[in-house]
């Protein structure tokens, strides 16, 4: 299993779609026992928040955003953590709105 996510940073290594999270937008986890949570912002979104869980190297969580046009948005995801041979750590995620159309991938890498 891939280390913990408490206390560390991820960006996304892509930008996403206009109004979505981008390479601008800075992820804070904490990890306890199996749960998961994160605030982040940054880009297009002023404040977001995710909560779930960590099974292994899976987790499973939904977030919730406030962006800068004043619109919030919220949604699913699911994610693979993986150790880069560096040590830090990328999620592979697969998430889909909950408030609205759409679904994709993304990936977020720990910041050095």
């Amino acid at each position: 299993m891939a280390g913990s996510l408490d206390g560390r940073v991820l960006s996304p290594v892509a930008d996403q779609a206009p109004g979505q999270v981008g390479t601008r937008t800075r992820f804070v986890y904490h990890e306890e026992e199996g749960r998961i949570w994160a605030e982040y912002e940054g880009g297009d979104v002023v404040h977001g928040r995710l909560v779930g869980t960590r099974e292994g190297d899976r987790l499973d969580f939904r977030y919730v955003q406030l962006k800068t046009d004043g619109g919030t948005s919220s949604g699913h995801c699911l994610s693979t953590v993986v150790e880069l041979p560096d040590g830090r750590l990328r999620l592979e995620e697969s998430w889909s709105w909950e408030s609205r159309d759409g679904s994709g991938t993304s990936v977020v890498e720990e910041l050095r």
